[in-house]
């Protein structure tokens, strides 16, 4: 199944978002991030801002959950808003659950290069597909103290596909 999801599209950067029932997951991908259209940007080896972001989330309900596309969103947003793209091994702190709802220990989103999608080359230059991850506020932690991929290494070991499951 695919769904472009209408509630995001051309709001602060994100054309739109793709949500794919895969199994038991969902997969989302913005577009956006990158460029559809036309080349706009000056670096001609890089489309846009290089990026494109994905979600994988278990495929419990008829549509992915809400939280997860204010979430695309809103990192969308914090791209177009601040001028810096997110990269692989990046994370951020934003002070509280990624959900929007206390019900969940997941605080913080981690970045890593998507683990079917990878980077491709394209007419436009070169686009990454990234991952978001929601880790909880301790292995945001071990991220700080031992670095970022090691933690990414082990959610990978347990998730070879990295889907951020809210209630874990």
């Amino acid at each position: 199944m695919v769904d472009t999801l209408p509630e995001v599209a051309g709001q602060d950067g994100i054309y739109g978002l793709s949500a794919h029932r895969g199994g038991d997951h969902w997969l989302l991908v913005t577009f956006g991030l990158s460029e559809l259209f036309g080349k706009d940007s000056a670096d001609p080896e890089v489309s846009g801002w290089g990026l494109e972001l994905t979600m994988r989330l278990p495929a419990t309900g008829a549509r992915p959950p809400a939280w997860s596309l204010r979430l695309l969103q809103q990192l969308g947003r914090y791209v177009f808003s601040t001028g810096r793209a997110f990269d692989h091994g990046h994370r951020m702190d934003p002070g509280g659950p990624i959900t929007g709802t206390p019900g969940t220990r997941l605080t913080a989103p981690a970045f890593a290069t998507d683990p079917r999608l990878g980077t491709i080359d394209t007419p436009h230059g070169r686009v990454q597909f990234l991952t978001v991850i929601g880790v909880t506020a301790d292995e945001l932690a071990r991220m700080k103290a031992t670095g970022t991929a090691h933690v990414l290494a082990e959610l990978a070991a347990a998730s070879p596909l990295l889907i951020t499951d809210a209630d874990r």
